[in-house]
């Protein structure tokens, strides 16, 4: 299907690099909780002859998720692909003597749940049901190794059990929706992405084959989307070499 440019349409959630065709072969949606965070990644699509326009969209409600997927097909289409990119720093600030389950606020268990698992529910309503009817089209979850197992909440790391509920709504999905032609994936980033503020800490300093190269995750996500029907992936476990790789 393609949009009223003529280009598929391809839409991410949260502003993000993790998306690459050749710059100018889809028309891409970013959404975002405020414009100017997406405004960046605008601009770098533009520069490269792309096409593109910023949504705002707040995952914590309803409301916000269905108004920006009506103004998504009504001023562009239809997605051909959805990248549910977003993510949460919620835990990082908890001192080290907070690990435990009984310090988590329960209003930060309630983000997460909204980011992880909610959200992605919410956002499959909407765009699964014409992809569905279209016989065609691209779902993929942005996951992490927290995703693979629960684990402890360490000092200065974020919240991230409830990912392994968005592992489960992709594995979920793939079963419902692949007879359908809609190819579904849970794509793991096993290690830091590259990044000035990921090159400071302190495990990356001096090495950078322990850093993961944004163009070269977008270009995987690129790779799952052209994938043919007779073959497709549905989990992708991106690790740096020089890294063990997460279990």
């Amino acid at each position: 299907m393609q949009n009223r440019r003529g280009k598929p349409v391809a839409v991410v959630i949260g502003a993000t690099s993790k998306w690459q065709s050749d710059g100018r072969s889809c028309f891409t949606v970013v959404t975002t909780r405020t414009e100017k965070n997406a405004a960046p990644l605008a601009a770098a699509i533009r520069e490269q002859g792309g096409e593109c326009m910023v949504v705002e969209l707040d995952l914590v409600s309803q409301d916000s998720i269905a108004g920006a997927f009506a103004t998504i097909r009504e001023e562009a289409g239809d997605p051909d692909a959805l990248i549910y990119n977003a993510g949460y720093l919620e835990g990082r600030d908890l001192p080290a003597d907070q690990e435990l389950l009984e310090y988590i606020p329960l209003e930060m268990f309630d983000t997460t749940q909204h980011i992880a698992c909610r959200g992605p529910f919410l956002v499959a309503k909407e765009v699964l049901p014409a992809m569905r009817k279209k016989g065609a089209g691209s779902f993929f979850f942005s996951n992490n190794s927290s995703s693979l197992r629960g684990k402890k909440r360490m000092t200065g790391q974020s919240l991230y059990y409830p990912r392994v509920m968005m592992r489960t709504l992709a594995q979920v999905l793939t079963e419902e929706y692949s007879e359908f032609g809609v190819h579904v994936a849970n794509i793991i980033i096993d290690g830091s992405i590259d990044s000035p503020g990921s090159r400071a800490l302190p495990r990356n300093q001096n090495r950078p084959d322990l850093v993961i190269s944004p163009v070269k995750i977008a270009e995987a996500y690129w790779y799952l989307h052209t994938q043919d029907k007779s073959c497709w992936t549905h989990e992708l476990q991106l690790t740096p070499y020089a890294s063990k790789p997460s279990f």
